[in-house]
This record gives C-alpha cells, structure tokens and sequence, in this order.
C-alpha cells in the first residue's frame, strides 16, 4: 500500500466513526499523543524549541507504531514565548528541568472593574491592558517593547510556518493525518484561565453575573472566529476544544455561564461543515447531556478518567462518537494483559455499535509504557474489527461555507477613510485588504489570551 493509500484509510477510519458509520475496526486517534514526542529519546525541552527533532520524534513513533491513524501535537513552541516574555507558562530548560512538562500560570491579569472595558471595546482591552499584564517585554523601554511586538507577529508566522510543514510531511512521508486542526476553548474559560482566573471568576458569577454573561457574549465571536481562521480549510479533520473549567460548576452554573456561549460556537462550526473533538475534561456527567443538543454525528467527546464512559457510552453515545477508554494510571501503571482485558471489554460494549474510538483519557500521557501502547494496539487488532471486508475512504470534502462571523477591529474602516480624506481610484481596493489585515490581526490578538 502506498502512502497516499495509506493515509486515506486511515483518514477514512477516522472520519466513519466521528460520524457514525460503518467501517472496518475501531480507529486509533488520540486526540494528543504526547509519548510519541518523546518515545525516541528526546527531551522536553528539545521538543519546546527543536521544530525539527519534535517532527523526527513523530516520524520515528509512526514507524515503531503504524497501527496510529492520526497524531496531534498540542505543542507550544518556546521561541515564540521568549520574544514576548509571555508570562503564562513556564517551560523545560527555562524556569523548569528538562524533562519537565510545561505548566500553565493562572494569575488574575483582569480586574473585577475592568468587564466593561472588555464588552466595550474587545481590541483596545487587548492593547491597553492585558497584553501589557502578559507579555513582561512591554515593561521594559519604548523601542524594546515595541520591537518585542513587532518579533511576536514575526514568531507567530514561523510558528504557523512551522506547523503546516509538519503537518504536511507527516502526510506525504509517514501517511498521518492529524487528530484535527484549529482550535478555540468557551468564552467562561477565557475568562477564567488568563483573565480573571478560576477563583476571580467563579467570585464574579455570584457578584456581577450580568458581567459575566455578557462577557461571554462578547467572547463568543472572537473564539468562533479564532476556530474558523484556523482550521483545515478541506474540513477533513475536526476543530478541537478543550474544556477547563466545567467540572467545577454546578449544573446551574453550567447552564447560566457556560453553556450559552459555548453552544453557539459549536453551531457556527458544525453549520460551517466542521465537525468539532470536545475534551470533557474533569467529570462532564451532570453536564454531558446537553451535547445532545448539537446535530447527531458532529461532535466527539473524549472522556477523562474523572467520568464513566460506559455511562457515556449510554447517555450521549447513541448521538455523538465517544474517545477514550485507557486511564492515564493504566497507561502509566498497568501491566499488557491489563491493557488487553481494557480494550477486550471497551470493543465489546462501547465499541460494539460503531461511533468509537479508542484513546486515553483525552490524551496519551508521556509516562505511557511503550509496551502498554503496543499492547492497546494488539488488542484492538484482535477485537476492534468490524467488517474486515470494508475499505476506508475518506468523505467528499464538506461544501458548506463558514457561517458569517460578525469581524472584530480596533480601527474600523470609517475611522481610516476619514484619515486618508478624498479617495480618488476604487475605494474597495483599498478596503478590502486594509479590513483584512486588520481582521487577521484582531484575531490574533486573541491567540495570547488562552
């Protein structure tokens, strides 16, 4: 088989269980797999700033594991964090050993006075107050700062750069799509992870709620937007969100702050023709019921180890393909024969019906014993199978148009016009691509806030 065969039946594996269709056995796809990054000995550090060896780390896993029908890197890249001093995490070989995972700080970076300059004005919020919180560089003299902004949009093409030539050479040399591309998280965990923090949050739910909720509104654009600028334009493989901070709401708090917003995201991506991954993230079980509210066959929802997912299995699985199924203790602590007698049990009952697909508990964890992983694989060649006699392919391209998402800017169009005074040739010539760079870089803006 070659590799454009190759990565076709794996693509098309993919794609049958996401939408709930018939196919040949239960698909392999994590939607993270971080022991791949570091399965041939490289180290963390190397992987953060090493475009080059974190590729050359895949590329060796695929090998050592041809069974993988897709891989996904959640990868930051460290460059693009130092120029800027983003604040927000710490890194291996920085502020943390080597062999250290990268860690998100969660600091409040938003007052609780400052809602009104967020829904107002969204762009100069940005620029005026959070960017200077978060990148340190901006604290430092006027021509240092503002080259650090100039090298943060330089970094963040090489970085877009970067990814697409790993993506594309895991396609055509090793014949792996991706787990999906693009992503975005709810406006309540906006709010909640870089801006006012879990605690600053949850605080703002019981003293200003109409703040809260009308942030989110103002969010929802943004993020809807923020998917959409960076997703697969062929629509091949799904949009991914992981959702933080669900699992510690109560199901009214879930219902008021969350859900609203979130839900209208998920609209606009599925009327888009995406189809979206959601990591359920902590325990999702008094939550889950309202992804049944989505088309069937749109979503898929990777359950953590905090929930039940035979109980998923049976509440949301009927609608909507269910990942996961190997605890992160298992992976880590577990013997093979444990792994094998998992996965017997998971392709016998949530597997049984098609819409499956096995995984850990939203990703593969780096302490994974390769052995473990070798032995989910085995497994599922002995008891995923469906129909040996089906032959994957992968679904015509989706012909849907992105769904109109309402543009955010700091200067409008009306406000350039009436600097530039008398236009005197073909005025869309000017605006279009003036709105365009202007729109690209209103978005992001809004890649530093999460």
């Amino acid at each position: 088989m070659n590799i454009q065969q190759l990565f076709n039946e794996r693509l098309g594996r993919y794609q049958a269980a996401m939408s709930l269709e018939p196919s040949d056995r239960i698909p392999i796809a994590p939607p993270m797999n971080y022991l791949a990054e570091i399965y041939s000995g490289s180290n963390h550090q190397q992987n953060i700033y090493d475009a080059q060896k974190l590729l050359e780390s895949e590329m060796a896993f695929i090998r050592e594991f041809p069974e993988t029908d897709v891989l996904r890197s959640n990868r930051i890249w460290g460059p693009m964090c130092d120029v800027i001093g983003l604040n927000t995490y710490t890194l291996p070989g920085r502020e943390l050993p080597i062999t250290g995972q990268f860690q998100f700080m969660e600091r409040e970076n938003m007052k609780a006075d400052e809602y009104d300059a967020l829904i107002s004005n969204p762009a100069a919020f940005m620029m005026e107050r959070l960017i200077p919180r978060l990148f340190s560089e901006m604290e430092k003299d006027s021509s240092r700062s503002h080259f650090a902004f100039l090298k943060a949009g330089l970094a963040q093409g090489r970085r877009s750069e970067i990814l697409k030539n790993r993506n594309h050479q895991l396609e055509v040399q090793c014949g792996i799509p991706q787990a999906g591309l693009g992503g975005f998280i709810a406006p309540f965990d906006v709010l909640s992870n870089a801006l006012r923090g879990l605690k600053g949050a949850l605080i703002d739910t019981y003293r200003q709620p109409d703040k809260v909720i009308e942030a989110c509104k103002v969010l929802t654009p943004i993020m809807a937007r923020f998917a959409l600028a960076n997703a697969d334009p062929q629509k091949r493989v799904p949009i991914v969100v992981p959702t933080h901070k669900p699992c510690f709401l109560s199901p009214k708090q879930f219902e008021t702050f969350y859900w609203p917003s979130f839900k209208h995201i998920l609209e606009i991506l599925v009327a888009s023709g995406y189809k979206v991954r959601i990591l359920l993230e902590g325990d999702w079980s008094k939550h889950w019921h309202h992804l049944l509210e989505l088309p069937k066959g749109t979503l898929v929802c990777d359950i953590d180890d905090r929930s039940d997912i035979f109980q998923a299995k049976k509440e949301i699985g009927f609608h909507h393909c269910i990942a996961g199924g190997i605890s992160n203790e298992l992976f880590i602590l577990g013997s093979p024969g444990e792994i094998k007698e998992q996965v017997k049990l998971l392709c016998n009952t949530v597997g049984k019906d098609g819409g499956y697909i096995i995984s850990g508990a939203c990703l593969v964890p780096y302490e994974t014993k390769p052995e473990n992983y070798r032995a989910m694989i085995d497994a599922i060649m002995q008891y995923g199978w469906y129909d040996k006699t089906l032959k994957p392919t992968p679904k015509p391209l989706s012909k849907a148009e992105n769904v109109f998402v309402p543009q955010g800017y700091l200067t409008s169009w009306e406000t350039k016009k009436a600097e530039l005074g008398n236009i005197t040739g073909d005025e869309d010539l000017i605006r279009i691509p003036w709105e365009a760079i202007e729109q690209e870089a209103f978005t992001w803006l809004w890649s530093w806030a999460w």
